[in-house]
């Protein structure tokens, strides 16, 4: 069986699917966006542009990007109510699939669990399947740093959440599905791997991922 056949039938039998969320699930990179609506994009874009290169660990960037912009808790209430993320086109009618299905759905993710859960809301995901980033505040509202105890705050962080669910649940045919390097490096433990290119292509991903897609209705239409 070809590699690509090889995933395909993975996801036919899939026993649950687990989702990126930032240039995946959703169309934007969350964390720049919040950086833009607090006056920092241009220096974490900076940041990001290291962190994509390969000379900056997840958490370091993801220390250095949150302490340029220091997000206050009534900046990020703003931010959603005033700029919430957009859905990627075709990924409600997916999941709504997967659930008539019954596979239980997550989105696992190096973002912000503020900015995800309503996304995860919308998409009718339960908030216990969300794996991201907690933030923290002082009493007053301030910044005050992110939970380094979430796996999602370090490298390998979404295969650490992988193993985890197969541990608890006993899952056998894990789909992680994602735009980036950290989504390509968790399979495995994921049992396969789809490329996702419909908000960005990034080529290491194109060209190493065994499926690689540009539109949701390509996995729906698999099944």
């Amino acid at each position: 069986m070809a590699a690509g056949e090889e995933v395909r039938a993975i996801w036919k039998i899939a026993d649950a699917v687990c989702f990126d969320v930032d240039s995946t699930v959703i169309q934007e990179e969350a964390i720049d966006e919040l950086a833009k609506f607090c006056g920092k994009g241009d220096q974490v874009a900076k940041i990001t542009k290291e962190a994509m290169k390969g000379s900056l660990s997840f958490q370091q960037a993801f220390a250095r990007r949150l302490e340029i912009i220091k997000p206050q808790m009534n900046q990020i209430r703003d931010f959603i109510r005033t700029k919430p993320p957009r859905l990627t086109p075709g990924i409600k009618r997916l999941v709504e699939v997967l659930h008539q299905r019954s596979v239980p759905v997550y989105l696992i993710s190096g973002g912000l669990r503020g900015v995800i859960t309503p996304v995860a809301l919308e998409l009718n995901i339960p908030l216990q399947n969300v794996y991201a980033n907690r933030l923290k505040f002082f009493f007053n509202g301030e910044f005050a740093g992110f939970d380094e105890n979430e796996p999602t705050s370090r490298n390998g962080g979404k295969a650490e959440v992988i193993r985890m669910l197969k541990e608890k649940h006993g899952y056998s045919n894990v789909v992680l599905i994602g735009d980036g390097a950290t989504d390509l490096e968790a399979s495995p433990p994921a049992d396969a791997f789809i490329g996702y290119g419909g908000n960005v292509i990034r080529e290491e991903v194109k060209s190493k991922a065994k499926w690689f897609v540009t539109d949701f209705k390509e996995l729906i239409n698999a099944f």
